[in-house]
């Protein structure tokens, strides 16, 4: 997927913001402003699994998002969604389907001028998916000539399989109207355990996306949309806004 354009999109509005606070801040003459944080509940939706839906062959997913600010810097965050994925490679076939649900906080590294509700950040996550495997065909491999390479039609179901992983999310999240935020992240996961067939490895995990051989790590990515609902408000140290 190409999220190039979307990261820089968010990066634009990010600095765009930053620039039209300063030039209002630099024509305000001395005087002392106390500076009002929003305390509430984000709820969202990931737009790039809508859009892999729609582009992607044998792909569907969609994912539900929310957190809730709990201090200043810090935010507790969870993740709900389903996705199912065919996979189609010349020597195997098989379809995988199933939720996951992730669990964790996000930490805000950007310190905002006053008026602005923008973020830098860093979190991290706890993943959970329950999911199901169906062997479509596999292809029987031999290097001798006498028996050429014969291809297996046998649909075999495997339900019930769940894996467990670690992320790593780092993210931007631009508030381009009032309570109305665009963002987008890169994801760092790690598998911790997973059930696994003697016979047939796990090649796509809901919420974790594409695994690799011999590697318990995968990557992953999202742009999303979400509106804040305020519940209260916290009035922080006043600050002083200097003459230009």
């Amino acid at each position: 997927m190409k999220i190039a354009p979307t990261l820089l999109c968010c990066i634009s509005l990010f600095c765009g913001t930053q620039a039209m606070v300063a030039q209002k801040k630099s024509e305000t003459t001395n005087d002392t402003v106390p500076k009002i944080e929003k305390y509430g509940i984000r709820v969202g939706v990931d737009l790039s699994k809508p859009l892999r839906t729609l582009i992607e062959d044998g792909y569907s997913g969609f994912e539900v998002m929310g957190d809730f600010r709990v201090t200043k810097k810090f935010y507790a965050a969870v993740e709900l969604g389903n996705e199912k994925k065919d996979w189609n490679e010349p020597y195997i076939s098989s379809k995988t389907s199933g939720s996951y649900a992730k669990i964790g906080f996000d930490y805000n590294a950007y310190e905002n001028w006053l008026g602005m509700e923008n973020a830098i950040t860093l979190g991290l996550r706890y993943g959970f998916s329950t999911f199901s495997q169906e062997l479509l065909s596999y292809r029987i491999y031999t290097d001798n000539p006498a028996f050429p390479t014969q291809t297996i039609y046998e649909s075999q179901d495997y339900t019930g399989l769940t894996a467990h992983w670690a992320e790593l999310i780092i993210g931007v999240k631009t508030e381009i109207l009032n309570n109305l935020y665009l963002s987008v992240n890169l994801q760092l996961k790690r598998k911790i355990t997973e059930d696994e067939l003697e016979n047939f490895a796990n090649l796509y995990i809901p919420g974790f996306n594409r695994t690799y051989d011999y590697s318990k790590f995968g990557v992953g990515y999202g742009y999303s949309i979400s509106y804040l609902i305020p519940i209260f408000k916290k009035t922080e140290v006043k600050e002083e806004i200097p003459n230009p």
